[in-house]
């Protein structure tokens, strides 16, 4: 850890620090005991930032502070269950389609542009206006990871084409392996610090995409997520009524985040490359 660190880039450094942020606040700060931000009138409404409302409470009466809490902890939950699913998924069709070849490659290959070509916005909202308003964090992720398995599929399956025609590959299947332990020993290393690097941007690309569908008033109602608590703050005119705290922590969040996750992708693959010599 210690090297690591040391050679690390400062973008690295950076987006680790940030994203770390966020992990604490997100998965230990909010498993500490509180009331649930979502229930209406828990406390006076519009009250000022302050000793017991670090942020201060919407109109509903709810503490802002909290409701950003489990807001950042859905949010980062939903990136990271899409992130896993599509990488995953997108692995193992990339590389059961470039090292088998033949009909099935074929036909994962028409399948995965199929994916690639569709705009998913169109189809988000159509799923999402048949949940009708309900819905949980793992429902909208699987919604979401419908279309995150693709690219990462077609960028594999060019490696898994590549990799298979090098000496060393022919040497390993000359030598007896089979196609699974080829594939296991041989070429997922290689897949595997790119699936990181891929990793960290569906992360970064699923959270856009829900608080796309939030701000649009497609997410479900009863997820505290950062688009829709930017959403909630919008439609009770926190603008107007000056309720700066309410609307301006979750844009403000989801900008940090935003950054931390680009730093940390841009800085992983800068590190990447220095450790290869380019």
């Amino acid at each position: 850890m210690k090297k690591f660190w040391k050679n690390a880039n400062f973008s690295l450094k950076v987006g680790l620090l940030m994203t770390a942020f966020f992990v604490v606040v997100g998965f230990i700060i909010f498993f500490l005991p509180h009331i649930n931000p979502f229930t209406f009138n828990s406390y006076p409404g519009k009250l000022k930032p302050s000793p017991q409302h670090w942020l201060g409470t919407t109109s509903m009466g709810q503490d802002v502070l909290w409701l950003l809490i489990e807001a950042i902890h859905n949010s980062l939950l939903i990136g990271l269950i899409v992130a896993t699913i599509g990488t995953i998924a997108g692995v193992f069709v990339g590389l059961l389609a470039g090292f088998t070849g033949g009909w099935l490659d074929r036909i994962l290959t028409v399948v995965t542009d199929t994916f690639i070509v569709i705009p998913s916005l169109p189809i988000l909202i159509l799923m999402t206006s048949f949940m009708k308003g309900t819905s949980t964090v793992f429902i909208m992720a699987l919604v979401l990871a419908m279309f995150a398995w693709a690219w990462p599929s077609r960028q594999i399956r060019s490696m898994a084409l590549s990799m298979r025609e090098r000496d060393f590959i022919h040497t390993a299947w000359f030598s007896g392996e089979g196609t699974v332990q080829v594939v296991v020993t041989e070429i997922l290393p290689y897949a595997l610090t790119w699936s990181l690097s891929n990793f960290m941007n569906a992360t970064l690309a699923a959270i856009a995409s829900e608080s796309s569908l939030a701000v649009l008033g497609l997410s479900p109602g009863n997820l505290i997520s950062l688009g829709n608590m930017i959403q909630w703050a919008r439609e009770r005119n926190a603008i107007f009524t000056k309720q700066w705290f309410w609307i301006g922590s979750p844009i403000v969040a989801t900008a940090v985040l935003f950054i931390g996750l680009f730093l940390l992708i841009t800085g992983y693959n800068d590190y990447l490359a220095m450790k290869r010599g380019r």
